[in-house]
């Protein structure tokens, strides 16, 4: 990403606030900061704020302890005016005097709740609002820069799929698996474990359970489903299952249902086409097998400097599809007591059709 990048996302934060008549829109440290002017600030009690006024040029409000870090970042060779507030300042204020003649501004979606307030005191004359219909719908269409970064995560994390059948043997525990598994997520090149789900046998029919001491035995249906954050911020998220031994037959019929399911999602993306419809796409599969009710989450979410970000792609979301719009495709299926299975693979909208991340098998993998 060089400079102009994030020179023009600036820009087009500032032209959309003064389009829907807002005077500013206030970033704190998280992936909206991150995305506009290229600085992952550390997360603290000390106040970072970027300010983008919607008639004016930004600036960027530090701890001055932060400053060498500020101006190390990409943000540091952006036309933004760096500001410093010390121990004793009151940096609230000073955003507030920046901000003076606004009567509407816009905070980013992640900030703190004791910034929120903060600010809300500082400015009692301004209306609050949030900036995520401004900051989002930028975020939501990846250009060419952040696809290649989601090929990358995604041939990361297909990497560590790769290796996760050796590690499914009968005996090991779920979190054993998951340790090994958050190793080998580091070792491909991510430099963070953001999840690791290994739900064995009934586990697996809660499609967020993560790991726990249970033991895999023989016959179990195990769902991995692991993601993580690249050098470069942006995540990965794949899903594959696997049978420990021969998987039971009425099993393997129901998953034959869930290949067709995913397979009709993914095949129905690109732009132009609406959320819900990949949505309808992959559950109009599964309820004419009769697995309608045991799909019981949305077909799939954003992903990019989040692994859940917009688009969710649900009943519901009528929000039309435009090229470069990155999500997954992950429809599933849960009995409980016995047994879970998903498919997922990380897919960007195209003007002619799909680009997908994710490119292992989507066959059932036995281990014997």
């Amino acid at each position: 990403m060089n400079g102009s990048d994030f020179e023009a996302r600036v820009s087009a934060v500032g032209e959309r606030a003064r389009a829907g008549g807002v005077d500013a829109v206030l970033a704190t440290p998280g992936p909206d900061l991150r995305y506009l002017i290229g600085y992952d600030a550390v997360p603290l009690e000390r106040l970072t704020c970027l300010v983008v006024r919607a008639d004016d040029t930004p600036l960027l409000v530090v701890p001055r302890l932060e400053v060498l870090a500020a101006q190390a970042s990409p943000a540091g060779a952006l036309p933004i005016e760096i500001l410093t507030w010390g121990e004793h300042d009151d940096p609230f204020a000073l955003v507030s005097t920046l901000l003076a003649e606004a009567r509407s501004v816009a905070l980013d979606n992640h900030m703190w709740a004791e910034k929120v307030l903060r600010l809300r005191d500082a400015m009692p004359g301004t209306d609050l609002s949030l900036a995520g219909a401004i900051i989002s719908s930028l975020r939501m269409r990846k250009d060419d820069d952040e696809i290649a970064s989601l090929l990358d995560a995604g041939a990361a994390i297909d990497a560590v799929h790769a290796q996760v059948a050796d590690m499914l043997q009968p005996g090991r525990t779920e979190r054993q698996v998951g340790a090994q598994i958050a190793d080998a997520i580091l070792g491909t090149g991510h430099v963070r474990v953001d999840f690791v789900i290994v739900g064995s046998g009934p586990n697996g029919a809660s499609p967020h359970h993560e790991v726990s001491d249970r033991v895999i035995e023989t016959g179990d249906i195990v769902v991995v489903d692991i993601g993580g954050t690249m050098p470069d911020g942006y995540c990965s998220d794949c899903t594959r299952t696997y049978a420990v031994g021969s998987p039971p037959p009425d099993f393997v019929r129901e998953y034959a249902v869930l290949q067709g399911a995913q397979a009709a999602a993914v095949s129905s993306v690109r732009a132009g086409v609406t959320c819900e419809s990949i949505d309808a796409a992959a559950r109009d599969v599964l309820t004419e097998a009769g697995l309608g009710d045991l799909f019981i989450h949305r077909t799939g979410h954003g992903i990019g400097l989040e692994t859940h970000e917009d688009p969710y792609i649900v009943a519901g979301n009528d929000l039309v599809l435009a090229a470069g719009m990155a999500f997954s495709v992950e429809p599933g299926f849960y009995v409980e007591g016995r047994y879970g299975a998903r498919i997922e693979d990380i897919v960007i909208a195209t003007d002619d059709g799909v680009i997908v991340a994710n490119n292992r098998s989507h066959d059932l993998v036995v281990v014997s």
